[in-house]
């Protein structure tokens, strides 16, 4: 492991400040290992295993999807998906959640109920759009050279976009503050964020709330929009699979609502779905990650002499091409076989070297959850 010879560096840093702040997804050394043991706790097990939430947020989206088809009118999957994900996810990290899915769900242009006012003023819309706006813009940036600020000589573009965003998470915080004002803060909640050393520094507790709603986006929103759309995608262009998929489902938990364990122990699902992650990877960029070196280092060449890094080299490389090498997972990386998370390539492949597997990228800063 090398992860102590590498950083986000001052061109990251600088990329996504007016969004990220001083938070986890925007340090280094020390204050990253504060900022993460203050995250880590909204993701362990017990709070991951909580199904009530995600099975109401399901009824109330399946509500909405089941009327459109009835008018005949194709739903865009990905965004229902997106909505679902959106509204668990703010209310698992925050208690409360934007209820995207109030909105309505978008008609099909060339639809005589296309574009219309309530959809397109939604608060809710407003709030995700400027946030996803916000990520896309920092995505951009970080393709640019160190030189990204020209392009922004006016105005800084995410600061824009930050004050929608803070228009959501300034009320949480107020409210926080409140009740510590009143001496009604419940430390030690596994829910709550009223840390009392923490909420004497109120910025530090902002910066925190919004890494920790990236975090939540991108593993339980970004994420898992991105996994259960191509999941379904998957399914429709393998029906075989979704017969054997069923069968494992109706065996291990009939009509019933799943456990944690459940989960666990269903292989074939799991499988599957990390087949439709090694195809499509689920990380905020799957197409590439950047890191910056902070000391005179090397990295490893097949057996042959190290590349050499000098200090401050931003080193980029692709968890998309990464799962598409057959020096590391055979002749058949390229196709979609769900079967190589089951059988003697699991154990050929993945087994003595786990990190060619990284849908969620790997090492300390992995996502929270991607080990539950």
């Amino acid at each position: 492991m090398q992860f102590q010879d590498f950083e986000k560096g001052p061109f990251v840093f600088a990329a996504i400040k007016a969004l990220a702040g001083m938070g986890v997804f925007n340090s280094d050394g020390e204050r990253w290992k504060f900022h993460r043991t203050t995250t880590r706790p909204f993701f362990n097990k017990a709070r991951i295993s909580d199904f009530d939430n995600f099975e109401r947020h399901a009824v109330s989206t399946i509500s909405q999807i089941k009327p459109r088809l009835r008018e005949g009118y194709p739903i865009d999957f990905q965004d229902v998906v997106a909505r679902f994900t959106m509204d668990s996810a703010t209310e698992y990290l925050f208690g409360k959640d934007v209820n995207s899915i109030a909105a309505g769900l978008p008609y099909p242009a060339g639809s005589p109920m296309a574009g219309s006012l309530h959809f397109i003023n939604h608060p809710s819309n407003s709030f995700v759009k400027a946030f996803v706006k916000a990520q896309e813009k920092i995505v951009i940036r970080t393709q640019k050279s160190p030189s990204w600020p020209l392009s922004e000589l006016w105005a800084d573009e995410v600061q824009l976009l930050w004050e929608v965003i803070n228009g959501f998470v300034q009320p949480m915080l107020s409210e926080a503050l409140g009740r510590k004002a009143k001496g009604s803060t419940s430390v030690g909640s596994d829910k709550d964020l009223e840390s009392m050393s923490l909420l004497d520094h109120p910025k530090v507790v902002q910066d925190e709330l919004i890494n920790i709603f990236i975090a939540g986006r991108d593993t339980m929103s970004s994420s898992t929009s991105s996994l259960l759309t191509f999941a379904v995608y998957m399914m429709c262009e393998h029906p075989d699979m979704v017969a054997q998929l069923q069968s494992e489902i109706l065996k291990k938990v009939g009509t019933g609502k799943p456990t944690y364990d459940d989960i666990r122990d269903m292989k074939y699902l799991r499988a599957f779905l990390n087949g439709v992650l090694f195809c499509f990877s689920a990380s905020l960029m799957p197409s590439f990650s950047i890191s910056s070196s902070r000391v005179v280092t090397t990295l490893p060449n097949r057996g042959r002499t190290p590349y050499y890094i000098p200090c401050n080299t931003r080193v980029v490389y692709s968890v998309f091409l990464m799962h598409r090498r057959t020096d590391l997972w055979g002749p058949d990386a390229l196709k979609f076989d769900l079967d190589r998370f089951l059988d003697s390539r699991m154990h050929k492949y993945l087994t003595p070297n786990p990190f060619i597997f990284a849908p969620f990228n790997a090492g300390p800063r992995s996502t929270c959850v991607s080990n539950l």
